[in-house]
C-alpha cells in the first residue's frame, strides 16, 4: 500500500512538502494573534474571565481559537469573490485529507462517525427506498434508516460468540443480497469491525458496481487505514463510493471530529452533489473551529511522522508476543482472521483472550481501571480489547505488569451470558421507531415488538432493532450487560432495563 498512486522518490518528497502545512489550523492561529474586539458569538469572546469553568477545562488558549463558522478569511465561501483564484482555508484543508487518504473529494464534519452515518443513509434515501445493508452496523446507521423510511434487506456477518464479538461479511453474501432484492439502490456494510476484523471492500465493491449500485462504507474503526504500509489499505482506495471516517479514533483528532469521503468512478461521481446537499443539512451552521482544525493538524502528523506509527504497531505486535508467550492469556487474533469474510487484522487492535485465564474480561477491565488507572477499549466476560492510536505507542511494561498482577481465580470463573442470535422481526423500522409506544417490565417485555435499538456498548451495534421481537436470550444478554462494572446499552430508556419500550 502508498500513500499516493506513485512511489517515485520525487513525488514522495512533494507529497511529504505539500502535506507539512495545515491551512485551516494556521488561518485559525493567525486570527488569534490579531487584537480583536469581539462582539460575536460563541459568547465567551475569548476571555478567560468570562466563563473560567470552560477556561479551566480547555485553557485560555482555546478560547482565543473559538471562532465562529463563516469567518470571511478562514472558512466562508464566498472569499473568493475578494481574493480571486484563491480558495478558503478549509478548502484546502480538506482537499489535502482528500490526497492523504486516497479519496476524490473529503468532507469535514463535527458530528462524529454517527452524524457521518446519518448523513450517509439520507444520501441513500436519495437513491431509492430500500438498500442492502449490514446487520451488525452501528446504532446511528439503524437510527437513520428508521428516521429516513429505508426499508433495509439484512446481511449478517459472522458473530463469535464465544469471544462476543461480530465481524464482517462476504462478497457472496452481498450478491446473493442483491440478487434476491434487486430493487436495492445502495450497499451499506461496516470494515473493519469493532474488534479489527476487514471484510474485502475490492470484492464487495465490484459486486455492488456489477449490479449497479454505489457501495458505501462505515470505516469509523479504520479512519487510520491506508497511512503506513503496515496498514491495511482503506476503503476509498478499494473502491467504496462513499466512506464514513471517525478521525478521532485511531488518528487523533478531537473527540467528535470524522470525515465523509467519496471514491471515484461514476458511482462517487454520481453521489457527490447529493451527499454535499445533505453534508449541508446535517452539519451545524455553528461549527468548532477547533474541531475542524484538529482534522487538519491530525492529517498532517500521520502524514509526516510514519516512524511513530511503526513504533505504535510495534508496540501492539511486542504485547501480542508476550500474551503468545504468556501461560494465562491468549491472543485472539488467530480466531479473528480465521472467521469468513475476513481477509485482514487492524495491528493496532489487541483482543487478548481471558478463558482459562481465572479471570473474567469484564472483572479485568474492571479492575484494571480502579486499581491500575489503565483504561482499556472494551470488554466482554470472554476478552479484553485494546485500541492503540495510530500515532500513540503503549507503554507495553506499564500494561503488562498491570496484567499479570490480576488476581487469578482456583476455579474459573462463569461467563454467563453471549452475543444472543437476532431476534425476529415483526415489522419495519419506522413503523416501530415512530409508533405508540408503551413501557412494561423486563418480564412483560418478552416476546413483545421493541420500539427502540438497543445495543450492548460499546461498540454499539443493536442487539435488537425497532420493529423485532425482544427474546429470552436478548432480554437475558442486555441485563447483564448494564449490570456488569463497564456495561452501558445505548437506546434504553431505563439505565437497568428494568422495563423495555415496547409498540402497543
Amino acid at each position: 500500500m502508498a500513500m499516493q498512486d506513485s512511489d517515485t522518490s520525487g513525488d514522495r518528497s512533494a507529497f511529504i512538502e505539500r502535506h507539512s502545512v495545515t491551512p485551516y489550523a494556521d488561518a485559525l492561529r493567525s486570527l488569534a494573534q490579531q487584537d480583536w474586539q469581539r462582539i460575536h458569538v460563541p459568547g465567551h469572546q475569548a476571555k478567560a474571565e468570562n466563563v473560567p469553568g470552560v477556561a479551566s477545562l480547555v485553557g485560555e488558549h482555546a478560547l482565543t481559537l473559538d471562532f465562529p463558522m463563516l469567518f470571511s478569511s478562514i472558512d466562508q465561501e464566498t472569499w473568493h469573490l475578494m481574493t480571486p483564484g484563491r480558495v478558503t482555508p478549509i478548502t484546502q484543508a480538506q482537499e489535502l485529507a482528500a490526497e492523504a487518504w486516497g479519496a476524490s473529494r473529503t468532507w469535514f464534519i463535527t458530528t462524529g462517525a454517527s452524524g457521518g452515518n446519518h448523513i450517509a443513509t439520507s444520501v441513500a434515501r436519495g437513491l431509492g427506498t430500500e438498500i442492502v445493508v449490514q446487520r451488525s452496523m452501528h446504532s446511528s446507521v439503524i437510527d437513520g434508516i428508521a428516521r429516513v423510511g429505508i426499508t433495509p434487506h439484512f446481511v449478517h456477518g459472522f458473530v463469535d460468540t464465544g469471544l462476543g464479538s461480530n465481524h464482517g461479511v462476504t462478497a457472496e453474501q452481498v450478491e446473493e443480497a442483491l440478487t434476491e432484492n434487486p430493487q436495492a439502490s445502495s450497499v451499506f456494510i461496516v470494515s473493519p469491525s469493532y474488534f479489527g476484523a476487514v471484510s474485502d471492500i475490492a470484492a464487495i465493491s465490484e459486486v455492488a458496481h456489477k449490479h449497479g449500485v454505489p457501495l458505501i462504507v462505515d470505516e469509523s474503526w479504520g479512519s487510520h487505514f491506508g497511512l503506513h504500509p503496515e496498514l491495511p489499505v482503506n476503503a476509498a482506495r478499494l473502491g467504496a463510493d462513499l466512506v464514513v471516517s471517525s478521525t478521532h479514533k485511531a488518528v487523533g483528532s478531537l473527540t467528535q471530529s470524522a470525515m465523509l469521503q467519496l471514491g471515484h468512478g461514476p458511482f462517487a461521481e454520481q453521489l457527490e452533489s447529493l451527499t454535499d446537499r445533505v453534508v449541508r443539512s446535517h452539519q451545524s451552521t455553528s461549527t468548532s473551529a477547533l474541531l475542524l482544525a484538529s482534522i487538519d493538524e491530525a492529517r498532517r502528523n500521520i502524514v509526516l511522522n510514519q516512524e511513530r506509527v511503526g513504533v505504535a504497531i510495534a508496540s501492539a505486535n511486542e504485547i501480542r508476543t508476550r500474551i503468545k508467550n504468556d501461560r494465562r492469556y491468549r491472543d485472539a487474533t488467530p480466531d479473528i482472521l480465521a472467521s469468513p469474510g475476513t481477509i485482514a487484522i487492524d495491528p493496532l487492535k489487541v483482543a487478548i483472550d481471558t478463558r482459562g485465564a481465572g479471570i473474567r474480561g469484564d472483572e479485568a477491565h474492571s479492575l484494571l481501571l480502579s486499581d491500575h488507572r489503565i483504561y482499556c477499549e472494551l470488554s466482554t466476560p470472554s476478552a479484553l480489547l485494546l485500541l492503540i492510536g495510530a500515532t500513540s505507542p503503549l507503554d507495553v511494561d506499564r500494561f503488562w505488569n498491570s496484567l499479570q498482577a490480576l488476581p487469578e481465580a482456583d476455579i474459573e470463573p462463569e461467563r454467563p451470558f453471549s452475543l444472543p442470535p437476532s431476534c425476529e422481526r415483526a415489522m419495519g423500522l419506522d413503523e416501530a421507531f415512530f409508533g405508540t409506544v408503551e413501557t412494561v417490565s423486563y418480564q412483560d417485555a418478552v416476546g413483545r415488538v421493541s420500539a427502540d435499538p438497543l445495543a450492548a456498548y460499546p461498540p454499539g451495534v443493536p442487539n435488537v432493532l425497532p420493529g423485532e421481537i425482544l427474546s429470552q436470550d436478548a432480554v437475558n444478554f442486555l441485563r447483564a450487560t448494564a449490570a456488569a462494572a463497564s456495561g452501558y446499552v445505548r437506546g434504553a430508556n431505563d439505565p437497568a432495563l428494568d422495563t423495555f419500550r415496547v409498540v402497543v
